[in-house]
C-alpha cells in the first residue's frame, strides 16, 4: 500500500508541477526574461558603443586614456564609476521612453475603442427599440380597428 501511495503522491506532485509550469504567469515571465535579456544586450551596445564614446571622448582624450574603465587617479578607478552612472541613466531613460510610448499607445487605443463603441449602437438595444416601435404600431392599429 505504501508503494502505491508513494507513487500516487509522486504522480500528483509531478502533475501539480506540470500544471504550475503551464500557467500563463510562468510562461509570461519566461518570455519576459528572454526578451529582457535580448533587450539588455541592445541597450548595453547602445551605451558602450555609441553614447559613452560620444559623450566622453573629449574627456578620455584629455586624460590620454584609451578606455573609459582605465581612467583612474591614485588607484581610484573613477572611469568605471562614470561608465556605470552613464549606463544607469541611459537605461532608465530608455525604459522611461518605452513606458511613455506604450502608455500613449494604450490611451490612443482606449480612445479609439470608446469612439467605436459610441458610434456603433448596441445590437440588443437597437432590437429592443424596433420591437417596442413595432408593438406601439400594432397597439395603435388595434385601437383604430377596435
Amino acid at each position: 500500500m505504501t508503494v502505491r501511495n508513494g507513487r500516487a503522491r509522486a504522480g500528483g506532485f509531478l502533475k501539480d508541477f506540470g500544471d504550475f509550469l503551464m500557467q500563463g504567469n510562468v510562461m509570461d515571465l519566461a518570455v519576459a526574461v528572454v526578451i529582457g535579456a535580448a533587450f539588455g544586450k541592445i541597450v548595453t551596445s547602445l551605451i558602450e558603443d555609441i553614447i559613452t564614446p560620444a559623450i566622453l571622448s573629449p574627456a578620455i582624450k584629455a586624460a590620454k586614456v584609451e578606455e573609459l574603465s582605465k581612467l583612474a587617479y591614485n588607484g581610484i578607478k573613477y572611469g568605471s564609476f562614470v561608465a556605470a552612472v552613464i549606463n544607469f541613466v541611459v537605461i532608465a531613460f530608455v525604459i522611461f521612453m518605452l513606458v511613455r510610448a506604450f502608455e500613449k499607445a494604450r490611451k490612443k487605443m482606449e480612445r479609439q475603442q470608446a469612439m467605436a463603441e459610441e458610434t456603433q449602437p448596441d445590437p440588443a438595444t437597437e432590437a429592443n427599440e424596433r420591437l417596442i416601435s413595432s408593438l406601439d404600431r400594432l397597439n395603435q392599429t388595434l385601437r383604430e380597428r377596435g
